[in-house]
This record gives C-alpha cells, sequence and structure tokens, in this order.
C-alpha cells in the first residue's frame, strides 16, 4: 500500500525534477543569450554614435569643401593671379621672396622708411593655409614704416594695382607727438605664391 501511496507522487516528483534540471540546464543559455543581446545592443549604439560622429565630419568638410571653392570663384573674379615662382619646388620663403621683393620696391619707391619687418610663414589662422596649404606658399608681413600721407597715399593707391594677389589684413597708422606730418604706421600684409 505504501508503494501505491508513492506511485501517486512518483510521477510529480519526477516532473518537478525534470523542471528543475530543465531550469539548471537552459538557465546559463538563457544568461548567455541575455548577455550576447545586451553585448549587441551596446555595440550597436556605439556603432551609430560612430556613424554620426562620421556623419558630422563629413558634413564639415563638405562645408569647409564649399567656402574654399567660393573661395577660389571670388579669387578668379578677382582678376588678379596668384604670384608664381620661376622655380618650382621651392620652399616657402623662397617663394615668398619676389613678392617681397615686389611689396619693397612699391616701399622704396614712395620713400617710406621700414622701422621693422617680421615674416610669419604659414599663419595658423590663414584660410589659404588651413584649407590649400599644399597648393600655396604663404606669409604674413607685420611691417612697422614711417612716411608721410602723401606718400604712404600713394604707396596704398600702388599696392592695390599690384598684380598678384594679396591680403592687407589690418593698418593701424599713428601721428607722430612731435610732427603730425609724419605717421607710424603699423602694416599686416599676407603674400601668396603658387607651388
Amino acid at each position: 500500500m505504501e508503494n501505491e501511496k508513492l506511485k501517486q507522487f512518483l510521477i510529480p516528483i519526477l516532473l518537478i525534477f525534470a523542471i528543475i534540471m530543465g531550469i539548471i540546464f537552459i538557465a546559463p543559455k538563457i544568461k548567455d543569450s541575455i548577455l550576447k543581446y545586451t553585448g549587441v545592443q551596446s555595440e550597436i549604439k556605439t556603432l551609430q554614435a560612430t556613424v554620426q560622429q562620421k556623419e558630422n565630419m563629413l558634413a564639415e568638410y563638405s562645408t569647409k569643401e564649399q567656402t574654399e571653392r567660393a573661395q577660389e570663384q571670388a579669387n578668379q573674379e578677382s582678376g588678379k593671379p596668384f604670384y608664381k615662382p620661376v622655380v618650382e619646388g621651392m620652399d616657402n620663403d623662397a617663394a615668398i621672396a619676389g613678392e617681397l621683393e615686389e611689396i619693397l620696391q612699391l616701399v622704396r619707391a614712395n620713400k617710406i622708411k621700414i622701422r621693422s619687418i617680421k615674416n610669419i610663414p604659414y599663419p595658423e589662422d590663414d584660410r589659404f593655409v588651413q584649407n590649400a596649404k599644399t597648393q600655396y606658399n604663404v606669409a604674413r608681413l607685420n611691417m612697422e614704416m614711417i612716411a608721410n600721407y602723401v606718400n604712404y597715399d600713394n604707396f596704398l593707391k600702388e599696392l592695390y594695382k599690384h598684380e598678384h594677389f594679396l591680403d592687407i589684413e589690418s593698418v593701424k597708422i599713428v601721428p607722430y607727438k612731435k610732427n603730425k606730418k609724419i605717421l607710424l604706421i603699423s602694416f599686416n600684409l599676407k603674400l601668396y605664391a603658387k607651388k
């Protein structure tokens, strides 16, 4: 009789035992699946962030390229060609030297005295340096000059007529304290030469 009572519970016990064994056997697989799923989700988020970053970079490069094209178009429309040295493959200082000599001739022809001149090759804030450094030699000239009004006016007119592209960045003029007819001039100019 006791065996009959046990037989009644044998099937539920075996069923419970099978369920427990199934849980023990399936639980690690479920855990691995959950870990793989979370890993894939984090990888998807990382890839989405990378794609967004690349899209932003592409948009930035596209904007820079459009700006560069517009600037080149404006330069072509200005009618002034870039200075081209006779010999190719020169370093920046040598390539700009011919253009600098032309500017210094204008200074001498207008009887302007230069107190100091500083040559800064490839200024980092210049658009040509930022976008087309491999195509152009660039130098910024910071000049301190002394002149009278008439000579300086003639110099600016001739500089405006100069045959090559250049950029007058800034001009600061202060009359000399002892003689107001004499000007102390701080003149910043960028020179460009094609490589």
